[in-house]
């Protein structure tokens, strides 16, 4: 993190501790609101590292909080009860705790240290019942003529320690995991080249659902996982989309082959998966969010938006989008759509018809940030 030289000299507690000053008296960035016992709130990051909290109740921001170092990919995590987040920043190698409705800081993890560097890639979830916190740390270590690459590792939190927090414990993972979710049972969920889970006690991994390392047999392709933004926390779920080939023959001719969008689908509260195809794949969709008062009605996202019944295996209805976005959420009665990333803009559409309703319009570029939404569970 580039730090001002006048800052030097408060070192980590100090800057810490300005930022959080910063967030709770940031003039037009912080607006305060009262208290409201049941909130739902609709999470994302803005360049040049602002978390934004959105009123889904009103459609308007509530709040701006800024956050300590310079953006990273926009990664972040709502807590179960809805009232925390934690963002990943600082060209993703930290993490920091917001209270949503105060913008004050709680929490911080600076992930690197000495000569190794750490960098995180999307890989960040809070425990079950909100006391940990969890990501997959890819060190470097820097010598005077080389970069020595390290093994990657899951790192537990306690959420409790505060600003400043170390790891309680690590355990070696895999490479190429990105995002990650946390389940009731006390595994975490690694979304990599296969989809694991990882006993957060002990270190143990088990395989959830083969992607890479499926066997289909010849007539199928090895399935493509978009692995980047994490939607389903509404559902206390988490979902991988996938594209696959089925072919007509060994041969696997890819001018008569047949294209399916797939999912693996973690329930969360039981780690348990399905694995299957969802529907035909006719356009490119980056997220996918479920109807949460069906889990047969998927929405997704990408130069369209789009509605689907995989229980049919069809398509229901697409609608051009006026512009890229990446990100697609829903509210808690399932009647609005969000649509965010890739600009400044989060358009608001009917889940029925699909048509936009609104906007709301940032003070900041999302890029690549996570649009995540943020309510106790009922």
């Amino acid at each position: 993190m580039t730090i001002p030289l006048r800052l030097k000299t408060l070192g980590l507690s100090g800057l810490l501790g300005a930022a959080a000053l910063l967030a709770g008296c940031a003039g037009p960035l912080h607006q305060a609101a009262p208290h409201d016992p049941d909130p739902e709130y609709l999470l994302t990051v803005t360049r040049p590292g602002v978390l934004q909290v959105i009123d889904m109740k009103t459609d308007t921001l509530a709040r701006s909080c800024p956050v300590p170092g310079k953006f990273g990919s926009g990664a972040l995590v709502p807590s179960p009860d809805g009232r925390h987040a934690f963002v990943l920043n600082n060209l993703s190698e930290d993490v920091y705790g917001f209270e949503l409705e105060t913008c004050k800081l709680v929490f911080s993890a600076r992930q690197s240290s000495g000569d190794v560097r750490v960098k995180t890639f999307q890989s960040i979830a809070v425990s079950a019942d909100g006391s940990e916190l969890y990501t997959v740390q890819n060190p470097v270590r820097r010598h005077l003529d080389r970069f020595e690459v390290l093994p990657p590792r899951l790192a537990v939190y306690r959420i409790a320690d505060g600003l400043e927090a170390q790891p309680l414990r690590t355990f070696p993972v895999n490479r190429r995991i990105t995002k990650i979710a946390a389940t009731a049972t006390g595994e975490v969920i690694l979304g990599g080249a296969d989809i694991e889970a990882i006993d957060t006690r002990s270190g143990a991994v088990r395989t959830v659902s083969a992607l890479a390392s499926w066997d289909r047999g010849p007539l199928w392709s090895q399935p493509d996982a978009f692995a980047m933004h994490s939607q389903g926390e509404h559902r206390n779920e988490y979902l991988m989309p996938y594209t696959a080939a089925k072919f007509t023959s060994p041969a696997q001719d890819m001018a008569t082959a047949q294209w399916w969008w797939g999912m693996s689908r973690v329930d969360l509260a039981t780690g348990k998966a399905e694995t299957r195809e969802i529907f035909p794949f006719e356009f490119i969709v980056f997220t996918l969010v479920a109807d949460p008062r069906d889990p047969n009605i998927l929405y997704g996202a990408f130069n369209t938006v789009s509605k689907h019944d995989i229980s049919a295996r069809k398509t229901l209805k697409v609608v051009d989008l006026d512009q890229t976005y990446y990100s697609i959420q829903i509210s808690r009665d399932g009647s609005r759509l969000y649509i965010g990333g890739a600009g400044n803009v989060i358009s608001v559409h009917d889940s029925d018809s699909l048509q936009k309703t609104g906007s709301i319009r940032l003070p900041g570029d999302m890029s690549t940030a996570d649009v995540r939404v943020a309510y106790a569970r009922r």
